[in-house]
């Protein structure tokens, strides 16, 4: 279909930069490709649902902030806990925080681009 994509969604974790660059590689192999980051973890992206996550530079410092959110967070979420609402607030608070715009991937903490991907979502009407 016209609509169709694949997208690599990656916290940075434990990968190292060889490996990202393959990643954003094989995203540019093709307009239907895409590579999203989030840094220091996915839970950065989850807790810009929530908050601005000015300061963060960990992922242990991350999820203790997103704790005070869903303090039950382990890995996981019901998606009841999340509304329309804050899934635009994420998305603006990520564009803010992705100034200028990062070419490959975001390469310090505080910073994702998954936003891009759920914008993607949001457009093609396949949420």
């Amino acid at each position: 279909m016209d609509f169709d994509e694949a997208w690599l969604v990656v916290d940075r974790d434990q990968w190292t930069e060889d490996q990202l660059m393959q990643l954003h590689a094989w995203e540019k192999k093709s307009k239907k490709h895409g590579f999203a980051l989030s840094n220091p973890s996915f839970e950065f992206w989850i807790l810009l649902h929530f908050e601005d996550g000015k300061g963060i530079t960990s992922s242990r410092e991350c999820v203790a902030r997103l704790k005070k959110f869903l303090p039950a967070y382990d890995k996981g979420i019901d998606p009841k806990k999340i509304q329309r609402k804050q899934i635009n607030a994420a998305i603006r608070r990520a564009r803010r925080l992705d100034r200028p715009s990062c070419k490959d991937w975001p390469r310090t903490p505080g910073k994702t681009t998954v936003y891009r991907l759920v914008e993607r979502i949001l457009e093609t009407g396949n949420p």
